[in-house]
This record gives structure tokens, sequence and C-alpha cells, in this order.
């Protein structure tokens, strides 16, 4: 026995409360709280036991919750297919929600009866136009959505425009087009104004984006268009009007902060702070600042200075940050709204050892919410009902390391904790690298049990925010610009190497793992450099010359800015591409991938796996059914995770550690094992 009376075992092998069973059939996804005029509020669950549907959820007033949506059996899925990521699935208005559903991207209509239940969903858009649609408002002025659509109807490349459905036929007509990407419609308080964001290829909407006004006439059209902002060097995301004042988030600055149009078409900061006001719009219906009574604004912000996020009111008449108290370090989006002469205030918080939840809090007034207190906040729906005794849940810790180049990139280290266990006197543990999607993303250091899974068995984990991150500014997020595969793979191998001459890693035991963009990361690091002694890629990029060339529009020209202008820089592509670097190799590499992505068709990863396995290398490949661009069913959820700790276990050298499968689990099947 070791010290308090702690099992010694090596990392990996630890016993563990946390099981993937836990994970999967204790937790849920939430996001996009919103409250409605009538104070009743909804919000999304994913759930992987409903094999991975979206159900929009309503709580009464009184506090009675219900399901908006059908049953399980019944097919209805609150998703949308725009830009394949979706966001903004659904808006309400006088008792009525409006959703896209996912299986035929139709919009439906539900409304609240008497008894606080739902009517069955009414369809409202036709069953064969192929329109997409999301990121709607209600304009009550002409009893129609105004919403993005994207059209599949013609040939070739998908025509997104800002569309307005009739509430009364489900007729669409085109508002705004002509522009490659629309985004964030919204109407002034009155009606009388529109303002939208657009973009063209190559752009992201995190790299170049402007933002426009216009006027909507009798007859519902728009004229007397202008741009507000944005353009060359500038994001404009999250358009928002309080009453007729129109604000918008701008990198104008380097960082994402707040401004507000004056009357005489002045631009306004609301404050200049070194901090991030918005996260990366990859997908639709963001709310990271609300108007508040009085001119003020609740505002959601990250700071590289302070761990988590900042939830505080800000007055532009002084620009002080009033921040608030409140039990959590991360924010989704925010919904505010006065009912009954009372100020409500909705969002998802968590925080490191807190999982996410659905909180409200209820005061009088913008005084009160100021001096509001943790305690006040509401939990209505937690996003895991697990219960995990403190000692198993590991406390990250934000490190910043030196990297190529003289430059500094930063991570959030996790190291092993556990109740029962510890490692062998002198042991490092084994490191798990993380490695975000996107790759214009971030690393959250929000409670994740997918994170405590490893780290409650003895691995310590890095989840890593390498250059071209967001959370960081401008500047920092361009570091990955033309250097997609070069800067992220450096600072990635940068961070386990920091770690392991510090002794929190073992240096022979260092593995990474990644999906999508990360999936390419680490794919990349395997390929490209001798850091990792093993490595798991779920549904990852392997071939860029084929994401390139075959991925859907949003996401078509992407990496003209992360790359290289296609078809110009084709070398470039083929160079860094880990499909075509297979010879190099020399770590075991498992694949994790679904059928039916077409995001990254799953004939990467095949070929990756059948040129390893031919090479003499361990490596498997799982193909999940039916799953698409990341895994939404429980028991694959469960498969890739418990799948990827197995196969670490089988094939980290000196003997990997000793595991095996749950029950009911099939084992991946390692080849030259």
């Amino acid at each position: 026995m070791a010290s308090g009376g702690r099992k010694q075992a090596p990392g990996g092998a630890w016993a563990s409360p946390i099981s993937s069973e836990l994970i999967v059939s204790q937790s849920i996804g939430l996001s996009s709280p919103v409250i409605a005029s009538d104070g009743r509020m909804y919000w999304l669950e994913g759930r992987p036991t409903e094999g991975g549907r979206q159900v929009l959820v309503s709580r009464s007033p009184d506090g009675k919750v219900v399901d908006v949506l059908p049953g399980v059996d019944s097919g209805f899925n609150a998703r949308t297919r725009v830009h394949e990521y979706g966001g903004g699935e659904s808006c309400v208005a006088d008792g009525a929600i409006y959703y896209s559903n996912f299986k035929d991207q139709r919009v439906y209509k539900q409304a609240v009866q008497g008894n606080g239940a739902f009517s069955p969903p009414e369809p409202l858009t036709g069953a064969d136009t192929q329109h997409r649609f999301a990121d709607a408002v209600v304009d009550k002025k002409f009893d129609r959505l105004v919403a993005v659509r994207e059209d599949h109807s013609g040939e070739g490349e998908a025509v997104n425009t800002v569309s307005a459905i009739d509430l009364k036929t489900g007729e669409s007509v085109v508002l705004a087009g002509g522009r490659d990407f629309y985004a964030a419609p919204r109407l002034s308080a009155d009606g009388s104004k529109m303002a939208w964001v657009c973009w063209d290829h190559p752009n992201m909407p995190w790299d170049d984006t402007e933002l426009w006004v216009g006027e909507v006439q009798s007859d519902g059209t728009l004229a007397n268009t202008r741009k507000v902002a944005g353009g060359p060097g500038e994001s404009v995301v999250q358009p928002l009007w309080s009453g007729n004042t129109l604000s918008f988030v701008s990198d104008r600055t380097d960082w994402w902060n707040i401004y507000t149009e004056t009357a005489d078409g002045k631009i306004e900061p609301l404050v200049n702070l070194e901090a991030e006001f918005a996260p990366p719009a990859w997908m639709f219906g963001g709310r990271s600042y609300q108007p508040l009574p009085g001119g003020a604004f609740l505002t959601a912000f990250s700071a590289p200075s302070t761990a988590g996020m900042t939830l505080a009111v800000i007055d532009p008449a002084d620009g002080v940050v009033h921040e608030l108290k409140t039990p959590y370090a991360s924010y989704g989006a925010l919904s505010v709204k006065e009912v009954g002469g009372r100020l409500l205030v909705a969002t998802t918080g968590g925080s490191p050892l807190k999982p996410s939840e659905v909180a409200l809090l209820e005061v009088a007034d913008v005084a009160a919410l100021k001096a509001s207190c943790p305690d006040d906040w509401q939990t209505l729906q937690r996003s895991s009902k697990a219960q995990v005794e403190a000692a198993f849940l590991s406390q990250p810790q934000s490190i910043a390391f030196p990297t190529t180049g003289s430059a500094t990139a930063y991570m959030n280290y996790y190291p092993p904790a556990s109740g029962d266990h510890e490692l062998p006197n002198g042991d490092a543990p084994p490191l798990l690298v993380k490695i975000h999607g996107g790759p214009t993303a971030a690393a959250s250091s929000s409670f994740n049990l997918g994170i405590q899974f490893w780290t409650s068995r003895g691995y310590a984990v890095a989840d890593v925010n390498y250059g071209g991150s967001t959370g960081y500014g401008r500047k920092y997020r361009k570091r990955l610009a033309g250097n997609w595969g070069v800067v992220d793979v450096d600072d990635c191998c940068a961070a386990a190497t920091h770690l392991a001459e510090q002794g929190r890693a073992d240096p022979k035991k260092l593995c990474i793992t990644g999906g999508s963009a990360g999936g390419y990361t680490t794919l990349a690091c395997l390929a490209f450099r001798k850091v990792f002694s093993a490595g798991a890629s779920h549904y990852g990029v392997a071939d860029l010359q084929l994401l390139a060339a075959e991925t859907h529009k949003f996401e078509s020209r992407y990496l003209d800015g992360l790359i290289g202008a296609w078809p110009a820089d084709k070398a470039v592509y083929k160079e860094r591409s880990p499909i075509n670097a297979l010879d190099k190799f020399d770590s075991p590499v498992a694949f994790f991938q679904g059928d039916e992505d077409k995001v990254v068709p799953p004939n990467q990863a095949t070929v990756c796996y059948e040129a390893l396995k031919g090479k003499g290398l361990p490596t498997a490949l799982v193909m999940f059914a039916g799953e698409q661009h990341g895994f939404r069913q429980g028991p694959n959820i469960r498969r890739a995770l418990d799948g990827e700790l197995y196969f670490y276990g089988k094939t980290l050298p000196d003997g990997g550690f000793p595991v095996s499968m749950p029950e009911g689990l099939e084992a991946p099947e390692i080849v030259n094992l």
C-alpha cells in the first residue's frame, strides 16, 4: 500500500468510477437556452441514449418541464444541416416554436396548448424544396420567419441567402443574396431595419466578414442597404439590436470586442479589452452578449490572463466591467428577458469540476443582477447526473510553454487523480495530448468526463491551444495562416516534450489523439515527428487534397487560408498530407470513423489503416455504421473511448499496461500486435 491507503499501479491501469457507460447513460448535451416573452424557457438536449438526437425541451413559468418534440420513435430531431455544423435550429414567438428537423430539413411548428403540452409537429416548408434553414427570427409585422436559407436544388455549389418564410404558405423568398455566405439576420425592435453578416470564399467567418443593414419596405423587401463594418482584416459576428440601436462583435483591434453604431453613424467600442467576447462562428445562433434594461449589456468573455470565462455587466456610459459572482467558469448562449416586472437571465454554465447545466437567475433589476451571488442561480437541467467523488476529479492547470521560433503556446494540463490509486514511486504518468478540432477553435477547461475518464485511470492529459487557436486574439489565430500541419504540429510536440522534461509525463508513453482537424494534427505529428509512442484518429483528415476537392461548401475554401490556394498550391497539400507519408509512420495508430461522414470521407481512414497494416505496424480500424462527422450514438461513443484506452494498453512500449474492454463491448481488432 502507498500513501493514504492508495494502491500503486501503472498509469492507465487504475480502476475508475468514471466508465464510458456512466458518461453516456448519465450525460446529455445542453445548449441554446432562450427565454420567451411569456417567461417560458426552451433549450436543446443532445441525448446519446436516443441515437444522439437533439430534443427541444420547454419549462413553463411554474416549473413544469416537458419535451416539445414527440418521442424518439417519431424520428424528430431538432438539427439543421446548413453549413453541416448547424446551430440556430429554432426560434420562439407567441407561444410557438419553429425548428428544423434533421431527417427532412423541413421547418416545423409546434404551439403550446392549454394543458402546457405542445401540439403535434406541423410542417411549414415544403417536402421537396431541397432548402435548408437556420438562424431564424420571427418577423411579426409580416407574419414570417427571416432565416438563412441554403438551396441545394440546383447544380454545383449550394446557394446561400437571407430569405423570408411565409408562416401561412411556407413559401420562401430571397431578401438578400449574391454573397457566398450569410449569417445572423436580425430585425430591429420596430421591424423597420434588418442587419446581417455576409462573406465570400475563401474566407471563413473568423477571417474577413461584413455587417450590412437594410431598410424593410412596406412590401417586406429590403432597400437602402449599406455596409456598417467589416472587410479585409476584420471579422464581424453576432449583430444585435437593442431597441433600434445596432451592436456587434469585431476583431478590428485584434480582439473580438463589442461595438455599437451611434445615431450619427459612428462606431464606438463598448470597452477595449484584451479579451474575446465571441467564439469562432462554426455554428449559427451565437449569443455571447445580450442587452439589459437601461442600455447596459450582459457579456460572457474569455481572456488569457484569467482561467475560464467571465460573466459581467458592462455599461457603455462608463465602460466599467462589473464582474458577476456565479458558480460557473464557462458560459454558453445567454438569454435575457423582462417578464412580469422581473429580470430573467438564462445560460448554460459549467466549471472545471462542475458539469454544464441549464441555469436561470431571477432578479428585480440590473442593480440586483450586479449584486447577485452564486447561490441565486437555479439549476434547471444538468448535463450529467453522474456523482463522482472529488478525489477522482483532476483540476486543470493553465500552462504557457515555449515552442518553435521563440513563440509561446498554451495548454490545459490535467494531472492523474484518484482516491484509490497512485503511480509507483518515481514514475511519471503516461500522457495523452488532446488536439481540439477546428482547427480554428479552442480547448475548454469546462468539466469534461471524457478527460476525467483518462486522468482517473492514471493518465495525464494535455489539452493544447496551439497557434491558430481562438481565445488569444486575431494575431495568435493567424499564426496558423499558411502553416496548418507545421505550427500546430510543432506546438503539440513541444507541449509533450515540455511536460516530459518537467517530469510530468513519461517520455516513453506519450500518446496523441484528436477528432476531425485534431485528427489531422494527430496523424501529422505521427507522420512527420518522432515524439509520440501511439495515437488515435477520430474521423481525422488524412488527405488534404481530397478534403479541399470534396468537402462541403462551408469549408471548401477553408484550406486556402490554412495551407495555400487550391489547386495552385497542390504540392504543399500533398507534402503535408499524412496519407502521402505513410512510410514515415513508426508508431501504432488506431482509427475510429463514421461510415456516413460527409466532411471527412471514410475511405481516408481505410487507406491509412491498410497501409500501416501492410507495413507491419500495430493498427486498428473501427468503422461505425450510421455515424457522420462526430459520434452521437451511445454505444459508439463508448466503444471509441474504451477502444482507444484498450489500444494504448496493448501497444505502448514496455508491455503497455493491463487493460480489458467492458463487458458487452467488442474490442478493436489490432493487427500486427
